[in-house]
């Protein structure tokens, strides 16, 4: 049998334990709900892990022993110590998978992993969101529909910085009318790493089943190659062929 995903879940909870109305909707916090339905899947096992914990909870044994990493910010990206950000990036580059959500854009591990502001438009006004699968037969959209809806959310709309996609799995349509590239792939260094839009707090958008089914699905996609996962190293080498 194929051993476990390790799965780690990093959440700053601080709106769930400062906002009584956002706390009815994640008693556990988000980190809570996403690591319990996780929890439940067979080939996973799951730690959490919150910013008020000594070192993120993202101590170098923490991320040695974590195949792919969780990553929810909104209120204190500048909070995140530089030295905790370093150690993630070193272990995406690793192999690691990293799963970057919502808010998470703007978290200084997802904006040094992708070279830019990250920025977008916003809007919160609870209106439904959208969401088209237009890369049917990619993993993460593995048991979805041509798209499914999302009845409440925050908009999210572009200019969205990123740098393009390796893969686009998923563009957002809002009723106001934007639209977002809402799911994306790419691959830094022997890592892969997974944009996906929608978890606004306020919302139990992490209890529905399509978004718990993206969610899951990116966690075995994100998983390390084992012959692929291992340490870059800039190592002087001799030539494979004599050299005059």
């Amino acid at each position: 049998m194929d051993k476990k995903i390790r799965v780690t879940v990093w959440n700053e909870y601080l709106h769930e334990v400062e906002d009584a109305a956002i706390g009815a909707v994640y008693p556990q916090g988000i980190h809570g709900a996403i690591g319990e339905f996780l929890g439940q899947e067979g080939d996973m096992e799951v730690r959490l892990a919150t910013l008020r914990e000594e070192e993120h909870g993202l101590t170098e044994e923490v991320l040695q022993q974590t195949d792919v990493l969780l990553w929810w910010g909104h209120k204190a990206h500048h909070e995140v110590d530089d030295q905790v950000v370093d150690r993630v990036q070193r272990r995406v580059l690793e192999g690691m998978g990293l799963i970057v959500l919502h808010s998470g854009h703007y978290s200084k591990i997802f904006k040094r992993l992708m070279g830019t502001t990250c920025s977008l438009r916003w809007r919160e006004a609870g209106e439904k969101e959208r969401v088209w699968v237009i890369e049917p037969g990619h993993p993460i959209a593995q048991g979805l529909d041509h798209y499914f809806e999302i009845p409440h959310t925050e908009m999210y709309g572009e200019r969205f910085d990123i740098p393009e996609p390796d893969t686009l799995v998923f563009v957002s349509w809002y009723a106001g009318g934007e639209v977002f590239r809402s799911g994306c792939c790419y691959q830094r260094g022997f890592g892969k790493v997974f944009y996906f839009a929608p978890g606004h707090e306020t919302y139990p958008i992490y209890h529905q089943k399509e978004v718990q089914q993206v969610i899951t699905n990116a966690v075995r996609w994100a998983r390390p190659i084992p012959s692929q996962a291992m340490p870059l190293t800039g190592d002087r080498v001799p030539p494979l062929e004599p050299l005059d």
